[in-house]
């Protein structure tokens, strides 16, 4: 999930400012007043018009596929056995309606911010003293990330937990991602996301809660977090950004790694080494040429294959995963996150995040609240505790997971929920506001 230029730019923190895309528009969105009180949060269902899903079989059935790689591993690229794999399921035997009706099933709305239409999933604790909490995806992920980890958040005593770990969630799209709208004006960068969930949690009524987030996710709770709005008690992340100065420098340069790291630091320097130099192929288009990329828009083929390879590591397991093998995704989860983008049309709209930020992603943002950390083996580099104290010094939770990557709350939800249990329990007791 990067955003720079080139590898120097991105440790740098380079990058240009634009974003334009097509007003809210999804067809398979449920009716809604012409002209909305401004402020008002209207119920959202998704209903997907069946010419839509039949448009979507004939394009997968009949792709256009290239020349089988010249290698024997995936250094190439996403390999054609696997895509060749997906699309058979996906034009044969993968069902939509089962995830949306998963969506229907849950509450969600929308409601008007900053000029955007901003959809989220809301779902209340019937624990009493849930702390709220709102979660932010990132991209090639969106909310079906988070949906396996909400049962086990707000209902804890039927998932190893008790009635005082629970918490009411907040799941919201991301400006420009799923149902949520397409912004068509600048500036829609993480610092203006941040400000925009400041008002939805208002919105929602609540004057005190946490925040979570991973990839693009991370960028914006940590915004959030710059912004210390009254209510915001704490920040859990699965991708913190902690690397050094003298890292950041050494790996923009191509020099090899400072002498005299720990055993945990030389690790991550070497995951951030490869991620920087065989990783960053699709944050260096979106983040230089976001428009150019019709071809996600009109071909599912190409939309999949472009977002399965985001990292090795989750690459690797989809693939296992459309091998048959029985991983912590299914060839559904991968083709419910994958459609959603299809359908929204927002492969381009998406994009367009890596063009406008401009933050340093993986630097140190000096966030003074309390910030809880886990630490998944597979993440694009494995943060070490050491680097993590120096940049959160607030730090009140740091664990090392045993397994999981990128999309820990997807792959791995009962360790993602306990994480947050653990993360916020010193928490949920300081400094009630409401």
């Amino acid at each position: 999930m990067t955003s720079p230029l080139t590898r120097r730019d991105l440790l740098a923190g380079t990058a240009a400012v634009a974003l334009t895309a097509a007003p809210f528009a999804f067809a398979a969105s449920a009716s809604l007043p012409d002209a909305p009180a401004r402020g008002s949060i209207r119920p959202f269902k998704v209903s997907v018009p069946q010419a839509k899903l039949d448009d979507l079989r004939r394009r997968v059935a009949g792709a256009r596929w290239p020349s089988k790689e010249l290698v024997a591993d995936a250094s190439q690229g996403v390999q054609l056995a696997t895509m060749r794999k997906l699309a058979q399921y996906w034009s044969t035997r993968y069902d939509w309606r089962k995830i949306e009706g998963r969506l229907n099933s849950l509450p969600q709305f929308v409601t008007e911010i900053d000029g955007v239409e901003i959809h989220f999933i809301h779902v209340r604790s019937r624990h009493p003293g849930a702390l709220p909490l709102i979660v932010t995806h990132g991209w090639p992920g969106s909310i079906i990330e988070q949906l396996k980890i909400i049962e086990p958040l707000t209902n804890p005593t039927a998932h190893g937990g008790q009635a005082s770990d629970a918490f009411d969630v907040v799941i919201p799209s991301l400006p420009g991602h799923g149902f949520s709208g397409k912004p068509t004006e600048l500036g829609w960068d993480p610092v203006r996301i941040a400000r925009a969930w400041v008002v939805l949690m208002e919105r929602l009524g609540y004057t005190r809660y946490a925040a979570q987030g991973g990839d693009w996710g991370n960028a914006v709770t940590e915004q959030l977090a710059l912004l210390t709005p009254p209510g915001l008690i704490g920040m859990h992340t699965n991708m913190p950004a902690t690397v050094p100065d003298s890292i950041r420098q050494a790996l923009a340069q191509g020099h090899p790694a400072p002498s005299g790291l720990a055993p945990e630091e030389q690790h991550a320097f070497e995951q951030l080494d490869f991620f920087f130099k065989h990783g960053l192929a699709y944050a260096q288009e979106m983040g230089n040429r976001p428009q150019t990329l019709y071809a996600i828009e009109d071909s599912p083929i190409g939309l999949a294959a472009w977002m399965l390879d985001h990292d090795a590591r989750s690459y690797e397991l989809i693939a296992r995963v459309f091998d048959g093998r029985s991983e912590g995704l299914t060839r559904d989860d991968v083709l419910d996150n994958i459609t959603l983008y299809w359908l929204t049309e927002t492969g381009v709209s998406s994009a367009r995040l890596y063009w406008e930020s401009k933050l340093e992603f993986f630097a140190p943002k000096r966030v003074s609240i309390p910030v809880a950390i886990s630490v998944f083996p597979d993440e694009l580099y494995a943060a070490p505790r050491s680097w993590t104290r120096q940049a959160y010094p607030n730090l009140v939770h740091y664990n090392r997971l045993p397994k999981g990557g990128h999309f820990a709350a997807w792959e791995q939800p009962q360790h993602f929920a306990n994480e947050l249990r653990a993360g916020f329990s010193s928490l949920r007791g300081a400094g009630k506001t409401a």
